[in-house]
């Protein structure tokens, strides 16, 4: 067994018995039509928009295999998509920020990454759009 730094100042390295764990959920490049923009002309039809999501989710049983254990993607995956079926959308910002209500509505989610864009708005650009990050504020330590 290797020698470490934290075995000679005293450290224990273990994780604490029932220590939460986190891991990330990934939503990458969902392309969907939607309703959106300011203008007259982006009012008239839909405009394919790429949403992204990086969630930082709490997980408190590490080694369990069971869907009711985890923050389930599929339940983002449909809340944005009903988003974008939904009523016509002003700003990409309002988008996002509905996106991240969505993304933060589970209290095992602690932060979020969210990226909205719009794909045809210039010939010249790939895309345009905005990120959006929250993090939940630090709960206090259980004992």
């Amino acid at each position: 067994m290797a020698w470490m730094l934290a075995d000679a100042l005293g450290i224990d390295r273990r994780p604490e018995a029932g220590a939460t764990q986190v891991y990330r959920i990934l939503v990458r490049d969902l392309v969907l039509p939607c309703r959106i923009g300011v203008y007259e002309h982006e009012k008239q039809a839909p405009q394919r928009v790429r949403i992204n999501v990086q969630l930082l989710v709490e997980r408190e049983v590490a080694d369990s295999d069971e869907l009711g254990d985890v923050l389930n993607y599929e339940t983002i995956v449909e809340g944005i998509r009903a988003l974008t079926r939904g009523r016509h959308i002003e700003l990409v910002e309002s988008l996002a920020e509905q996106v991240m209500d969505i993304c933060l509505a589970s209290p095992r989610a602690l932060a979020a990454r969210i990226s909205v864009e719009k794909l045809d708005v210039f010939a010249d650009a790939e895309s345009v759009g905005v990120v959006l990050r929250r993090r939940r504020a630090a709960r206090p330590r259980r004992r």
